[in-house]
Order: structure tokens, then C-alpha cells, then sequence
């Protein structure tokens, strides 16, 4: 999948046409009984990179969660949650899941550009994509032109390609990574994955030179660890390597 000039014509004509930007902070989410509530806050806001937090001086990284296709927002509070601290700027892009993932990516790429332009004191860039998000941020495995350093995480994503995506989008999986990207690839079980249990083939797989794979266990915390637990799981193993 290749991010072209046409997209990005497509994506800032497809952000400009929707609905004013609302609020949303993540002091204000709950883990507990208003997590839906909290979710609906996420899948509310209008297309375009959201922070959901103050910018500071001591941010040094651009954290950045993508969700998947009708996504409720709910199975992202707690990673987000999890993942905030005072060296991250934790943001959530909210793009177009009905339709191709170039035009958002490309918009999204073009955002990053400039969000680091007027903020000087980034030094890495993370992105977290569920699902179908996570074919949205492996593109920027080969398209990633910036010296700051790049961390793809691709969680529970059909990077293979499912269903109308390489006849309608032109959808190929990337083959390799650009200079300074690392690319994580987690895929859950398919058959505990309610996405894709009842595919005749794992969406999931694909090969992707230097990419690192980890194949994520059964359970999480008690509960069957399917399709929308995935990115709580991910955003602990996350934390866990950079402490």
C-alpha cells in the first residue's frame, strides 16, 4: 500500500467535511462501569488526530492508538490509560473505517509531520492500530521518511487482506521497513478470535522482513483473550519493555 498525493487530497477533503471537534480527556475515562460512556467519547470525535491530553515540555513521545472498523471505542480506555505517563502525549486518530485505509494513512502521516514541526521536543513516534487501524499504520512501514524513530504496533490486524481489500482498496501487505522503524506484529488466536475464527485461513499471517511476531496466549486476566482484549494485553507487554 503506497500513501500518495491523491489520498491525501481525498483524506483533507473527507476531514474538512465533518463535524466540529468535541473534547475528550483522558482524565475524564472510566475503567470500571462507564467504560462504554468512555468509549462513545472516543467514537464521537470528529474525523482527525485528537490529544487527549495537555501538550508539555517533558513529552518526548508521540503516542498515537488507530482504531479498527466499527470500532466502540471501549476496548481502548484502559490501554490508553495504561500507556500515559509524563514523557508520552497520548493522541487517538479517528478515521473513516468504512471506507480505504490509504487516504487516512496518508492524512495521518502528513499530521504526524506537522505536529512535529510546531513540537521540537518528540523524539520518537508510536503508533497502536487494532485491527483494521492496523493495516492503517503497518503502511507507514515503507512510507516513514522522518529521522525520528518509529515504533508500529499491529494488533490483531488482517494484514493479509480479507474480504474486499486487495480487489476494491489495492491492498498489498508492506515487504519491508524503512530506515529507523521497528514493526511489532501481535495476532491473537484465530480461533478465539471472533474477527476471523471462521475464516478458512489466518488473516494475521504475513510475512514481513525484520518485523517482530508474537503470538498472544489464550486468556487475559481471567477472560478469553479475543479480538478487542488484545490491545489491553499489548498496552501492558508495552509497558513492561520500556520500564
Amino acid at each position: 500500500m503506497k500513501l500518495n498525493r491523491l489520498s491525501l487530497i481525498l483524506a483533507f477533503a473527507l476531514l474538512f467535511s465533518c463535524s466540529e471537534k468535541q473534547d475528550v480527556s483522558l482524565e475524564n475515562f472510566s475503567i470500571n462501569d462507564d467504560v462504554f460512556t468512555s468509549g462513545e467519547s472516543l467514537t464521537s470525535l470528529a474525523f482527525g488526530l485528537h490529544d487527549l491530553e495537555a501538550i508539555t515540555a517533558d513529552q518526548r513521545t508521540l503516542l498515537i492508538g488507530v482504531h479498527g472498523s466499527n470500532s466502540r471505542g471501549y476496548e481502548w480506555v484502559y490501554p490508553l490509560q495504561v500507556l500515559d505517563k509524563d514523557t508520552n502525549l497520548i493522541s487517538f486518530f479517528r478515521w473513516n473505517d468504512k471506507g480505504c485505509p490509504e487516504p487516512s494513512a496518508t492524512l495521518l502521516l502528513e499530521i504526524i509531520k506537522s505536529k512535529i514541526d510546531h513540537n521540537p521536543n518528540f523524539e520518537r513516534v508510536v503508533l497502536l492500530g487494532h485491527s483494521y487501524g492496523g493495516l492503517l499504520v503497518t503502511a507507514f512501514s515503507e512510507a516513514w521518511d522522518l529521522e525520528l524513530p518509529l515504533e508500529i504496533h499491529s494488533i490483531a490486524s488482517p494484514l493479509k487482506g480479507m474480504g474486499g481489500l486487495s480487489s476494491i482498496c489495492e491492498y498489498n501487505s508492506p515487504n519491508s521497513l524503512s530506515a529507523g522503524t521497528i514493526l511489532y506484529q501481535w495476532r491473537t488466536i484465530q480461533a478465539l478470535d471472533g474477527a476471523f475464527k471462521d475464516l478458512d485461513f489466518d488473516p494475521q499471517v504475513v510475512e514481513i522482513n525484520n518485523s517482530i511476531v508474537t503470538r498472544l496466549p489464550e486468556t487475559y486476566k481471567g477472560n478469553k483473550l479475543g479480538h478487542n482484549w488484545s490491545i489491553s494485553w499489548v498496552a501492558d507487554e508495552i509497558l513492561s519493555f520500556n520500564q
